[in-house]
């Protein structure tokens, strides 16, 4: 199969293998340093907006493709390789280390009253919302991300004032308790209140496309920051998105807005990625992107995986409701997992970090050699 030079090529780790272990050298490769490892590669190559082209590479072949390639793509290929394989180094949160060798798990904590899932719950009692999120932690949840505007399909937006109102006596709580605390807003001067309330990342549902001051505020602090893909704005992202390749389109769409934030003086170590699970998607577009995962690795950044009690859980179970949907999120929380996500976003902590407990047990006894 020859490969115009002309198309782009994208690389997904896939053929999951439980531990290197059986394996002769070099026919297995370590997923960004955690504990998933694989044995091929699904090359895909794009021309002029078309998929044109898919191969399977044994990871044993990869450099040989890639020498067979032309100049240029050869150079994308082992940058996009390389990326894929390396370790995420730990970041250093003041006191705290957020490491990204294993899955962590991140609480969703909504100060508002419109939220999708649990929206007004702790909106009038910044304590009981503090006192369930230290239980959280204790739970096992690495990080606490509080949000004050609803971003749910059909929300409006909130003025900055009302949402530092919200969140800002939280956020100063959690992190006085020594909590890793992100604050999830769009808003520059949002980031700004909780940033100085003691908040250690910042989780932006716009990728700095929102308020033009986000970017250089957040290279002043060097603090880490989740750019997630959106197609829209809350108030009109389910009215008929459309992609004509989901997958390829939000990878494309993300490697911009790292661009863009490293322009503006972040460090690509300092980024983390969301595609965007129910954010200007339909049904469709949510598992082509669920299914193809692991492509996201090629950035080079850790991964975040937000789909805890979504719709798309809903419209595979029956049109179950909100509340009926703790099943189908562990389901996708442990995909997350074993497509080497470093941080899975949900609402019931407990559960998930029991499934990704189980989990990691059954791949450090696969770690283990019996001979």
């Amino acid at each position: 199969m020859s490969i115009s030079r002309y198309a782009r090529l994208y690389f997904r780790p896939t053929a999951f293998v439980a531990s290197p272990f059986g394996h002769a050298a070099g026919t297995v490769a370590r997923l960004a340093g955690g504990l998933v490892w694989f044995s091929a590669y699904e090359m895909i190559a794009v021309d002029g907006g078309q998929r044109v082209a898919t191969r399977h590479v044994p990871v044993a072949a990869i450099d040989a493709f890639v020498d067979s390639l032309s100049g240029e793509q050869a150079e994308d290929a082992r940058r996009t390789i390389a990326r894929i394989v390396a370790p995420r180094p730990p970041v250093e949160l003041g006191a705290r280390v957020l490491r990204f060798d294993q899955p962590q798990v991140m609480l969703i904590l909504n100060i508002t009253p419109d939220s999708f899932s649990d929206g007004g719950n702790h909106l009038d009692d910044p304590a009981a919302a503090t006192d369930g999120a230290f239980a959280a932690v204790e739970a096992g949840a690495a990080i606490v991300d509080v949000g004050g505007e609803s971003t749910r399909p059909g929300a409006r937006p909130v003025w900055e004032g009302d949402e530092i109102a919200r969140i800002e006596p939280v956020v100063r709580r959690l992190a006085a308790g020594g909590a890793i605390v992100s604050i999830d807003t769009r808003k520059a001067a949002v980031m700004a209140a909780a940033l100085a309330a003691g908040a250690a990342i910042v989780n932006d549902v716009s990728a700095l496309a929102y308020d033009p001051k986000a970017a250089a505020l957040l290279a002043r602090h060097d603090c880490p920051v989740v750019l997630m893909h959106h197609q829209g704005d809350p108030e009109t992202m389910q009215r008929e998105p459309r992609y004509g390749d989901a997958l390829i389109e939000v990878y494309d769409w993300l490697a911009e807005r790292i661009a863009f934030a490293e322009a503006a003086g972040i460090a690509r170590g300092r980024i983390i990625v969301d595609p965007g699970i129910g954010f200007g998607k339909n049904l469709r577009h949510n598992l082509q992107i669920l299914n193809g995962l692991a492509l996201f690795h090629g950035l080079g950044c850790p991964l975040l995986l937000g789909a805890s009690r979504k719709r798309i859980i809903g419209a595979l179970s029956n049109e179950a409701p909100v509340d009926q949907r703790l099943g189908g999120s562990v389901a996708l929380a442990l995909h997350g997992a074993q497509m080497g996500a470093q941080i899975l976003r949900v609402h019931d902590v407990p559960e998930t970090v029991q499934a990704i407990r189980v989990w990691r047990g059954m791949r450090d006894e696969a770690l283990t050699p019996s001979f």
